[in-house]
């Protein structure tokens, strides 16, 4: 299964993103297998915090457009949404320590933690932090090749 970071469903959102076509391109082809895909709920929170800050977009996302794209995300049958199980602190404390994290790392290893505790093959993403998160595979799919 397939996770997605958030940073690719901002793209994917964004027009004035240099990677929206990468991106949104992306999603779509993981949304429209037949397969399971997933968004960790963290994701979905700081994609709706971020593309509706001021500071980060001029203008920014109004709250109904977000509104619409997470909606359009969850009527997909073949998503998977992930939060914390009754497995999490086990999960997550082995990422903190594997990593030696701290500070906003904590964040990171929040969503491998579920990324690993709900069985995901590889976490979708353009940010180079998840790297250090012990049990994760990381792919890029904004990039060639």
């Amino acid at each position: 299964m397939i996770a997605i970071d958030t940073n690719i469903l901002v793209y994917a959102h964004r027009r004035d993103s240099q990677w929206h076509a990468a991106a949104r391109q992306a999603l779509a082809a993981v949304a429209g297998r037949r397969r399971f895909w997933a968004l960790p709920w963290p994701c979905v929170h700081e994609f709706f915090s971020i593309v509706t800050h001021p500071r980060i977009f001029t203008p920014p996302s109004t709250p109904a457009e977000a509104i619409a794209e997470i909606e359009g995300w969850l009527e997909s049958p073949t998503l998977r949404l992930l939060s914390e199980s009754a497995a999490h602190w086990g999960e997550l404390k082995a990422v903190l320590l594997a990593g030696q994290l701290r500070g906003p790392a904590v964040h990171y290893a929040r969503i491998a933690a579920l990324c690993r505790e709900h069985d995901v093959d590889v976490l979708w993403t353009a940010d180079r932090d998840f790297s250090r998160m012990a049990g994760l595979r990381v792919h890029n799919p904004l990039l060639q090749g």
